[in-house]
């Protein structure tokens, strides 16, 4: 496999040619040249008039369903689904039947995504069965390959159970993720709780469901000196806790979606099922602070929370449709639409280099000799996202028909490449 980037411009702050134009060749996966003007005869060529390079981007909470639920997801169409939005590397939550929550269900996992368009691996389930009444084995997941530890969209509630995790990840340095909810207050929410909860005649779910145990777990974090990562914050508040306890030396990390970043409760006027999510949209004034705490650094990287529905799982009354949106193929368009004040390194970043750190994952480097982990991409392309942009096997987008900003072009994770038509 013959690759030849032309004249494109390398984002990779941590290296010398950052900034600069240059062609990229790659043989077999492995980087051989970059420098200016290269010819190879026998390479696919990709050339633009804005193509830029980075590193691969991650994603650290998506869901591909599999094992148990192919018809929504299964690793193949995820893995797909996330190279055509860029990602080569994708964090897959254990929310799967059964779940991911002994060593053999890691180890499926990895054997049935090795060698593909995106690097697949597995979050661990804290507790059995994401059941929340005892841990599950994560020692051994850990040492099957599990890169960190949540219940995914079932966070856990018990603060012994959780205290009890943050202490036992400490063994061999691994972080915890949690969904922020408290699940005991308004559980049967459908929406934020506010002005328009109440204007839709739906019961609403507070921020303060989402704030309790943002609190609660940062003082688990600070009593057992452990590394906990929250995603999917979404209110003002959450990102001043989360900032307090930075400040304080805890070890907090913290994720936002796109559309965390980009649409409020104010656009389920028209029962769209596509837009009910948990953590709910927030208020306008929630999205702004969030945009802040994105260009003030207080938000590690994005999480594009990629929940795939079926067709009959949101084609129903607002009420009994269940949570989550598709998230890969869209993020970047999304976020350079709905950001454009967001430097482009500074974004880059937060898709390369921090939710590597968080997880304790090897940098790609791209430089010659080494493997090739890439992402190709024009930041300023305007385009409409439609159906036919999804690689997904399901299509429960609220973007679909939006003109977006940014669009992905390949990627090459070591012998695999993968190009957008």
């Amino acid at each position: 496999m013959h690759i030849l980037l032309k004249n494109v411009k390398i984002i990779a702050p941590s290296s010398p040619l950052h900034g600069q134009q240059k062609d990229i060749s790659i043989q077999n996966g492995i980087i051989q040249q970059v420098a200016d003007h290269l010819e190879d005869a026998r390479a696919t060529v990709i050339s633009g008039n804005n193509l830029h390079v980075s590193a691969g981007w991650m994603d650290v909470f998506s869901h591909f369903c599999d094992p148990g639920q192919e018809h929504k997801e299964d690793l193949q169409s995820g893995i797909r689904a996330a190279a055509t939005g860029g990602f080569t590397t994708v964090m897959v939550i254990p929310n799967t039947q059964p779940a991911l929550h002994t060593k053999p269900q890691i180890e499926y996992v990895l054997s049935k995504s090795r060698h593909s368009a995106a690097t697949v691996l597995p979050i661990g389930a804290i507790t059995k069965n994401l059941e929340g009444t005892g841990l599950a084995e994560m020692y051994e997941m850990q040492q099957a390959g599990a890169v960190a530890f949540s219940d995914g969209i079932k966070p856990v509630q018990s603060p012994g159970l959780m205290l009890k995790a943050l202490q036992y990840v400490k063994a061999f340095n691994g972080t915890v993720i949690q969904l922020p909810d408290d699940q005991s207050i308004s559980s049967h929410g459908l929406m934020h709780e506010g002005i328009y909860s109440t204007q839709l005649g739906m019961p609403g779910k507070p921020a303060l469901a989402e704030e309790l145990l943002i609190q609660r777990d940062i003082e688990l974090a600070k009593y057992t000196d452990s590394r906990i990562h929250f995603t999917g914050v979404s209110t003002r508040q959450s990102i001043e806790l989360i900032a307090a306890a930075k400040a304080a030396g805890i070890k907090v990390t913290c994720s936002v979606t796109p559309y965390h970043l980009s649409l409020t409760d104010a656009q389920l006027i028209n029962y769209d099922t596509h837009l009910k999510v948990n953590p709910p949209l927030r208020t306008a004034d929630d999205v702004k602070a969030l945009q802040e705490a994105v260009l003030h650094g207080t938000v590690d990287c994005i999480a594009t929370h990629h929940l795939p529905q079926d067709w009959d799982a949101k084609q129903v009354e607002f009420e009994y449709a269940k949570n989550g949106m598709i998230g890969l193929e869209s993020a970047f368009g999304v976020l350079r639409q709905y950001l454009p004040q967001l430097p482009l390194e500074q974004l880059i970043t937060m898709l390369t280099i921090h939710p590597r750190n968080i997880f304790g994952l090897p940098q790609p480097a791209l430089q010659e000799g080494a493997t090739a982990n890439l992402t190709i991409f024009d930041p300023e392309a305007g385009w409409q996202f439609t159906a036919d942009h999804i690689a997904s096997r399901s299509k429960n987008s609220a973007y679909i028909g939006e003109q977006l900003k940014g669009k992905v072009h390949a990627t090459v994770n070591g012998p695999v490449f993968h190009i957008n038509n």
